[in-house]
């Protein structure tokens, strides 16, 4: 065989590879809904029960969609928007390396599964060792492509608050808002704890700058102490640390908070030692309580609003407390904190 005839057969050969990619990209398209439905059912029996099934739906789709992708195109860019998607989504529970691992050859499993049932691609066919072949790394360009992207774009930086190790603001905001919604649909219970350091801004200004990034440091690690593994707990401001519960009765919640409280006041004082002054360190706190019901819209903002009114009313009331709120509280108003408080 000639140069011309080599050039000729590659040049054929890719052609017809082609072909087949999207030949097997459509079948997978096709049966998205079915490959992503399948690998969900799986993903959560294996030991990792801390993952509600909407998340892993949502996170099912986007691999099923990208693994398609990356049949298609026998590339994925880890620029794409489904990989920023992907990131995006496994920041938000901070799933680690190898449960996404797990969850991509679960995606790629059932892909195969479906494509085995395929008349023209399937196990009997022809092609089938190509197509699997295919298949298979699609799911090592989708993992390649996810690994970039997150190396160039850590999720830790975005979802865990470094100063107190727990998490951010806007993962708070994306979680609360995501729960306070599956709550809608099951009818389960909510609270909301927030938790104030009194006085901060004067304990900075008495005895330094850095002694209350010390105290919120040392908060952050007592605090996620007393919660459960699936509970969030984030630094909800700069002197405020918010914990989000979920079918966890009210009367258990506000023991929870005043326990913190006290450990507070117990543990977390020190002594000035540039002139033997001790001072004492206290949490202002408040505990809003939502029984929803099926159907219930719960409003995130207005949530965060109560409780950060309630906190206020155990400020006013002498802080080191706990104020508990059931339901709505539309009628705590108070006045604008002083930046002392």
């Amino acid at each position: 065989m000639g140069i011309d005839d080599r050039v000729f057969a590659d040049e054929e050969s890719a052609r017809l590879q082609g072909d087949l990619r999207q030949q097997v990209a459509a079948a997978l398209l096709d049966r998205a809904d079915l490959i992503t439905a399948d690998a969900v059912a799986i993903f959560p029996h294996s030991g990792l029960e801390s993952l509600d099934a909407d998340y892993c739906g949502r996170l099912g789709n986007l691999l099923t969609m990208l693994l398609t992708f990356a049949v298609r195109d026998a590339r994925v860019d880890s620029r794409s928007g489904f990989v920023a998607d992907l990131h995006r989504t496994i920041g938000e529970r901070m799933v680690p390396i190898g449960q996404v691992f797990t969850f991509v050859y679960f995606t790629e499993r059932t892909a195969l599964d479906e494509l085995a049932l395929d008349e023209r691609l399937g196990a009997t066919s022809e092609p089938w060792a190509v197509v699997s072949q295919i298949v298979r790394r699609g799911s090592f360009d989708l993992l390649a492509a996810y690994i970039e992207r997150a190396q160039l774009e850590p999720n830790e930086a975005a979802v865990v608050d470094k100063l107190t190790t727990l998490h951010t603001r806007p993962m708070l905001d994306a979680v609360l808002a995501k729960e306070l919604e599956r709550a809608g649909r099951f009818g389960d219970d909510v609270s909301v704890i927030l938790f104030d350091v009194d006085r901060l801004s004067t304990i900075n200004e008495e005895h330094g700058y850095g002694v209350g990034d010390r105290i919120l440091e040392r908060l952050g690690i007592l605090i996620r102490q007393y919660f459960r593994q699936h509970d969030w707990v984030a630094r909800h401001s700069e002197d405020s640390i918010a914990v989000l519960l979920t079918r966890t009765d009210a009367e258990h919640a506000t023991e929870l908070a005043e326990r913190v409280r006290a450990t507070v006041e117990e543990r977390l004082g020190f002594i000035d030692h540039r002139n033997d002054r001790p001072v004492v360190v206290t949490l202002s706190a408040a505990v809003v309580n939502l029984q929803v019901a099926v159907g219930d819209m719960i409003d995130p903002v207005r949530l965060l609003a109560d409780a950060e009114l309630a906190v206020d009313r155990a400020k006013e009331l002498g802080r080191n407390r706990v104020q508990r709120v059931d339901g709505y509280s539309s009628a705590l108003r108070v006045e604008p904190r002083s930046p002392s408080t």
